[in-house]
């Protein structure tokens, strides 16, 4: 037998034999397989390192793709009707019918969310303006006395309008006959321009005043006291979106076609939208328009009498597309317990809410978009004037 031989006996011999320390041998083993492992995830480690840093340096050199642009999505009908009972939204409005607490001369504001005029629901007289202020506290206006706006047939009306309070809620100015009074509500200062006519509107174009009489629209140069008269309805006047105060809207129908009006800035003829209901249900349309209208965009909130098929007269709130004239939304507010113009909007919130009186004492928000209707405050009997957003 010779040397080769004898290896493969002895190798296939020892196949068989079990090693005298199993344990010893096991440990060895799992050392072995602990050791490949490790090498193993040391290579998955550094490949992973390479590539991170390969996808960084990748994302330093080339910019980021921009995220795709998305666009506000419709869950509501085009005609829409508010709840039998409204939720009540917590809104610092809220507190605007709230009590008197500091007169505005002893604590002027650093802003203003809404104005406040009372008004007596058995007399009809008027109180005292009220100022809530972004700290929550309800002031009342004590350095100027305010009498009620009149025309020339004697016809009286509150002081307080709907566009008496500045898109930055800091200075709040109010038509008066032959002046237009300007409050600085952060100092308490008062200053009056004189202006002649039976002045009866006061509508904030961003830090333009517009003033107007029974027929005329004024643009106030608040730092000469000059005044320069616009083509444009005080009645219809739309009050413009803060952000685009150049050219200005009228809502109306002195020619018994409702109908939008755009007034360039740069002056001529202005161009005619007439009020179209294509986009409503059968049967739906509005008919009539009262208050003052808010722009937003390219949309206009208005309150109005409207159509609903089988009734007419009921009251509504509409949208509208300034650029066309067709109304897109319409909030059904119905005929049952509604008093004649109960409904007047009062602007727009942030969120693209329409905010309006709802009744007697309250105020309520309407999102075209989705249908909803909620309570915003309750116990604002009178007059209310909110900033332009």
């Amino acid at each position: 037998m010779n040397e080769t031989d004898l290896t493969r006996l002895l190798t296939r011999a020892a196949e068989d034999v079990r090693p005298t320390r199993p344990a010893a041998a096991g440990w060895e083993r799992a050392r072995r397989v602990r050791r490949a492992r490790r090498a193993a995830g040391a290579a998955a480690v550094a490949v992973a390192l390479i590539g991170g840093g390969t996808t960084a340096l990748l994302h330093r050199t080339a910019p980021p793709l921009p995220a795709p642009a998305v666009s506000p999505t419709s869950t509501a009908p085009p005609v829409q009707q508010p709840p039998a009972t409204l939720d009540q939204r917590d809104d610092p409005l809220g507190r605007l019918g709230g009590r008197v607490g500091t007169p505005l001369s002893a604590r002027p504001v650093g802003r203003a969310l809404a104005l406040l005029q009372p008004i007596d629901r058995e007399s009809g007289a008027a109180g005292t303006i009220r100022i809530l202020g972004d700290d929550g506290v309800v002031r009342a206006l004590d350095v100027v006395t305010l009498a009620p706006t009149r025309d020339a047939d004697g016809n009286e009306a509150a002081p307080l309008k709907p566009g008496s309070l500045s898109p930055d809620g800091r200075t709040a100015a109010f038509a008066q006959t032959g002046e237009v009074v300007v409050v600085d509500l952060t100092d308490a200062g008062v200053r009056r321009y004189p202006l002649a006519g039976y002045l009866e509107h006061v509508v904030w174009a961003g830090d333009r005043l517009l003033v107007g009489d029974n027929d005329t629209t004024y643009e106030l140069d608040r730092r000469t006291g000059t005044a320069r008269p616009l083509p444009v309805d005080p009645w219809g006047l739309v009050v413009p979106e803060p952000a685009h105060p150049g050219d200005l809207l009228s809502l109306g129908s002195p020619e018994d076609l409702l109908a939008v009006r755009r007034f360039p800035a740069a002056g001529g003829s202005p161009d005619r939208r007439p009020v179209t209901n294509d986009e409503l249900p059968t049967g739906y349309r509005l008919n009539e328009v009262y208050g003052r209208g808010w722009q937003r965009g390219d949309r206009i909130a208005e309150a109005g009498w409207i159509t609903t098929g089988t009734m007419s007269g009921v009251e509504g709130v509409a949208v509208l597309d300034a650029r066309t004239g067709a109304v897109t939304r319409l909030l059904d507010l119905g005929r049952k317990d509604r008093a004649k113009t109960c409904c007047e909007v009062l602007g727009w919130s942030a969120d693209g809410a329409v905010l309006f009186r709802y009744d007697l004492g309250g105020l309520a928000r309407w999102q075209p978009e989705t249908g909803e209707v909620a309570w915003v405050a309750h116990d604002v009997d009178g007059l209310v004037a909110l900033p332009a957003n």
